[in-house]
This record gives structure tokens, C-alpha cells and sequence, in this order.
């Protein structure tokens, strides 16, 4: 089997402008498996190319209709419903249908290949609506719509305007798909929408978690922490990668400040009489504790990204088609149960992720608990002035949206296609649901950036910071300037969600490529 694509080159053609160059694809070996399909299935009896499809399977289908048979489930099928997936999403759903394509295995012509390899290099990208999806037979219906452009009807989403797939397929000279031997059930049948969701989910979560690691670094230097809480010695008596890995980080981040405090020179130097003391012994879980938090949620995402790039590189169409063996094998490869139970578990990360950052920001806004802040980050008058205040609602109401959607969806399952499918893996709406997760959180941890950079002007302490901290307060001051007077905070959390969004910090690439 061709080791097909690495995440890394995924990331690269979604938001680096990266294109698939046809040279480098094993076309011959797509080619090959067509043959070889072509001369096996001339007399025998192979589910999806003379029989019905699912339930269906039972009757046979006579020769004189076999082109028609392939036409027919992907204009059967294309009955989505709902918003359009983004355009982003939408060709990570084709590179990951590329990704089972290209081990040569799924018996399509090639001409399908260079094709959704035109789709994907010139941006054209098919209606999918967000619903339709029960996972089990793979996304039966989103990937008909992808299907249905392929051979010119149905619309596609290209240059910013809605087209018939026909009209932009004759603008760019390119011949619409036609129907070899199984094409139709080929491109429908498979885990590829749910998997193409996953990967950017992949990235942006990965990301998140990397802006909470500053973020926990940011707040332990507005909070003049003792720093042995991300010291290697206590991380590493704690027997988890992901927790020493994240203090690793913070040391990282953390080197050069001159705002946290050495419990070495404070607390141990001998002479403190005092029955009661200023400054924290021991900082507040959501400070003292961010290792021990985000250890996990690092871990989850390494084993996540792990699965991801399995499913993109997989066969997950039925039946398989072996030119090797020469045999064709039926079976349930496209049972998308890898991806839900993954992204039901980054989902309940990612909410993690979203509540220590709800906390922090609760540190930041109540003076009781901080001791060295206006209330709300106020610097106008108090009373006639609200600071942050209202930005607290949104982020508080925004993390009780999360923590609602965090119930698993993987155990959901209802019999349907004649009971057929009669259990099913939800995982395309597991990765919807995902997704939406993830956009939450990003808004809690705008806000948190908008706070920590107030937190920063409250203190006059933007000399004292260490030099990524200090980089990034004032990247967020040319978002969103400081402010004294009252003012409408939500293009401020719009713009500093985009600028983090298009900003990644990419810790782990800084030491030579993310760790897995």
C-alpha cells in the first residue's frame, strides 16, 4: 500500500497554498488495480458493481445497467441538508477521499483521480451540506454531492460565487467523470468527509492548545507565581509525557522573564517570622496547575493526530479490491468509528481547554481573588466605568455552551437503511459538533488575550515579561489597543480570534517539528 500523505503536507496544501502535483501520485498503481478489477469481474457476482447497493444487495442487476447503477446512488444519495460545509473543510474532504484513492485499491479508473486532483489544485469545491451523515456506510450522502460535481451537475463553490458544476467544469476544460466499473460507489462510500473535518479540527485544536500554554505562562507572570511549577524535577516525578512536555514548553516560554518569583530567594533564604504572608505560597489550581491540565489534553492530541493520518492514508470504501491477492474482499472499512471515538475525545479536551481558560479569566477579573487588579481590569472610574465586565458573560455563557456539547456522541446509534446499518458511528456529526467546540473556545481564549494584555497594562509590567510573552502583549495591542473609556468589545474578540487563528504559534515546530 502507497504510505500516502502526512499531515504536515495536509496542513501545507490547506493554508499554505500548497498544490498536489500529479507526477508524484502512484497513478500507475490506480491504474493497475483498475485492471485488474476490469479482467476479475467480468463473471463473477461483486456487491456495487451488478448488485443493489445496502439492503438492496440481494438483486441482481442486469449488464445492460450497470453504468446506470453507479449514476444512480450518487443522484439518489445527494439529499444533504443544511448550511454548506466551508470551502476549507470541503477540501480537506477531497484530499482525504485522494488519500484512500491513491492506495490503489478501490479499483477506480484513474481518470477519477486526476480529476478530484483538478477539483483540489484549482479550488473548486463541491455543495456539501452539513447533514446527512450517520458514519456507518461511511458519509454515503455528503460524499454523493462530492460525486455528483465530479460528473458535472449538481454545484460547486468557485472564485466566491455558488455555479453549476457543468458551466465551471467547461470554463476550466475539464472533461466531467464518466462511469468505468464502480466509480459511483467508490467516491460515496467511506469515512472522507468525517475525517477531512477531523484533520482541520487536528490543526486548530493543536493550535489552541498551544495558545493556553502562553496563556498559562502569561498569567503565572501577572501573578508573580513561585516558577518551580513547571520545574523539570516536579514534572518529571510525574510518570506522563504530555505533563512534561507542556512544562518543557513553559520553561521555554517563561525564559528571561523578571515576573516570576524563585521560592529558592523567597521562601527558603531563612529570617521569615511572619504568621501570616503576602504573597500566595502556592498559586491557584488554574495557575499552579496548567501542566497537570494541558499534560492530558497534549496527549489526546498526539494519539488523535495518530489516528487521523491512519484513516486519511486507509482503504475505507467496500468491497476492497486487491490486485496483490487478486481477490476482491467485502467488509465494513468504511465504519467511521476510528474518528467519532477521536473526536469525542478531542472535543472533551478541547472543553478543557475552554473551562481553565473561563477560570483564568476569572482570576483576572475578580480583585478578591488576585489582590493586585482594578475589578474587571477597570482603568477608568469605578462605577461610572465597567471594564471587562460584560466580556465575562460571553466567556462564561460560551464554556456552559461547551461543556453541554461534550457529551460523548460515539455512543449514539439508531438502526436505519432496513437495519442494514444497524450500528453506526455518528462520526461526521462528532466532528461537526467538534468543530464547533473548537470555534467556542477560540472566542473564550480571545477574550483571555484581550484580558491578559489589559492585566499587563494594569500592572506596567511589559518590560518585565519574557520575550514571547512580551512579543505577543504587544501583537495584541495593535489588534485591540489599550482601553480606559467604555467601549463595544466584540470587533475586538473578533479581530484577535482571526489574528490567532492566522497567527499560530507553532510551539512545537520552534524545537524541530511538533511531537507525537
Amino acid at each position: 500500500m502507497n504510505d500516502g500523505f502526512e499531515l504536515a503536507e495536509v496542513e501545507k496544501l490547506l493554508f499554505q497554498g500548497g498544490q498536489l502535483r500529479p507526477d508524484e501520485l502512484p497513478l500507475n498503481e490506480v491504474e493497475n488495480c483498475y485492471r485488474f478489477l476490469e479482467d476479475f469481474c467480468s463473471d463473477k457476482i461483486i456487491y456495487g458493481i451488478n448488485t443493489g447497493f445496502g439492503p438492496m444487495a440481494q438483486w441482481r442487476v442486469a449488464d445492460l445497467h450497470l453504468t446506470a447503477l453507479q449514476y444512480n446512488i450518487i443522484r439518489s444519495h445527494a439529499t444533504g441538508a443544511g448550511e454548506p460545509l466551508p470551502d476549507l473543510y470541503v477540501k480537506a474532504a477531497m484530499i482525504a477521499r485522494l488519500g484512500t484513492f491513491l492506495q490503489a485499491k478501490s479499483g477506480v479508473h484513474v481518470d477519477c483521480v486526476k480529476l478530484l486532483v483538478e477539483f483540489i489544485n484549482r479550488g473548486i469545491f463541491p455543495f456539501i451540506p452539513e447533514h446527512g451523515s450517520v458514519g456507518a456506510s461511511g458519509d454515503l450522502v455528503q460524499l454523493a454531492h462530492i460525486a455528483l460535481t465530479l460528473i458535472g451537475e449538481g454545484e460547486v463553490h468557485y472564485r466566491g460565487e455558488w455555479r453549476k458544476a457543468g458551466d465551471v467544469l467547461r470554463e476550466c476544460r475539464l472533461e466531467p467523470l464518466r462511469i468505468h466499473i464502480r466509480e459511483g460507489l467508490s467516491i460515496t462510500n467511506g469515512t472522507s468527509v468525517m475525517t477531512g473535518i477531523a484533520m482541520v479540527n487536528q490543526f486548530r485544536a493543536e493550535q489552541l492548545l498551544d495558545w493556553a500554554t502562553l496563556a498559562g505562562v502569561m498569567m503565572n507572570e501577572i501573578a508573580s507565581s513561585f516558577d518551580d511549577l513547571m520545574a523539570r524535577e516536579l514534572n518529571e516525578a510525574k510518570r506522563h509525557e504530555g505533563q512534561r512536555v507542556i512544562a518543557e514548553r513553559m520553561r521555554a516560554l517563561a525564559e528571561g522573564t523578571h515576573c516570576m518569583e524563585k521560592r529558592e530567594h523567597e521562601l527558603y533564604n531563612g529570617g521569615h517570622e511572619e504568621k501570616t504572608f503576602g504573597h500566595k505560597v502556592q498559586a491557584y489550581y488554574s495557575l499552579r496547575c496548567v501542566p497537570q491540565i494541558l499534560g492530558p489534553i497534549y496527549e489526546t492530541l498526539a494519539n488523535s493526530r495518530k489516528v487521523i493520518e491512519e484513516e486519511l492514508n486507509s482503504v475505507c470504501d467496500n468491497p476492497v479490491v486487491d490486485p496483490v491477492s487478486r481477490n476482491v474482499y467485502h467488509g465494513g472499512n468504511f465504519h467511521g468509528d476510528y474518528i467519532s471515538l477521536e473526536e469525542d475525545k478531542v472535543k472533551i479536551a478541547v472543553v478543557r481547554l475552554a473551562m481553565t481558560s473561563e477560570r483564568q479569566l476569572n482570576y483576572l477579573f475578580h480583585d478578591r481573588i488576585n489582590g493586585i487588579l482594578p475589578p474587571f481590569l477597570n482603568l477608568g472610574t469605578l462605577g461610572l466605568n465597567y471594564g471587562m465586565q460584560a466580556c465575562q458573560f460571553t466567556a462564561t455563557s460560551t464554556t456552559a455552551e461547551c461543556q453541554t456539547l461534550a457529551m460523548p456522541n460515539y455512543v449514539h446509534s439508531i438502526p436505519n437503511n432496513n437495519d442494514n446499518q444497524d450500528i453506526v458511528s455518528m462520526g461526521t456529526n462528532t466532528a461537526l459538533i467538534t468543530r464547533h467546540v473548537i470555534e467556542n473556545c477560540r472566542q473564550i481564549i480571545a477574550i483571555q488575550y484581550i484580558a491578559l494584555a489589559q492585566a499587563v497594562d494594569c500592572l506596567g509590567i511589559q518590560d518585565k515579561l519574557a520575550s514571547t510573552s512580551r512579543r505577543i502583549y504587544e501583537e495584541v495591542r495593535k489588534v485591540c489597543p489599550t482601553f480606559v473609556e467604555d467601549t463595544p468589545f466584540y470587533k475586538d474578540i473578533r479581530n484577535v480570534e482571526c489574528w490567532m487563528a492566522d497567527h499560530p504559534l507553532r510551539l512545537a515546530d520552534d524545537r524541530g517539528g511538533r511531537e507525537s
